[in-house]
């Protein structure tokens, strides 16, 4: 993702206990860089679980095999890791 750097002002109310506590930790000069990291890790959570939404179901049970139990899925890690070549030939030879 491509972050913009123009800088648009914007008007945010925010109680006040909470600037207190921003202030206290990262000083009123980074006020504004912590609360844009903070919108950028929810935004990026956010991104994340609509993603998850999205595929969730798109796998049929027992339809990969390497993930049916903790061992395999265990396996199939490290033989990807290790044997890269060797599970594109096995995964090849589904494909025919």
């Amino acid at each position: 993702m491509v972050v913009s750097t123009e800088r648009r002002r914007a008007h945010v109310v925010l109680p006040s206990d909470l600037i207190c506590e921003i202030d206290e930790r990262v000083g009123q000069r980074r006020r504004s860089e912590f609360i844009q990291e903070a919108i950028e890790e929810k935004l990026h959570r956010l991104r994340r679980v609509e993603a998850f939404k999205r595929v969730v179901g798109s796998v049929a049970d027992g339809e990969i095999p390497e993930w049916d139990t903790p061992e395999a899925t265990a396996q199939w890690v490290h033989d990807l890791r290790y044997y890269p070549e060797k599970l594109a030939e096995r995964y090849a030879d589904r494909g025919r």
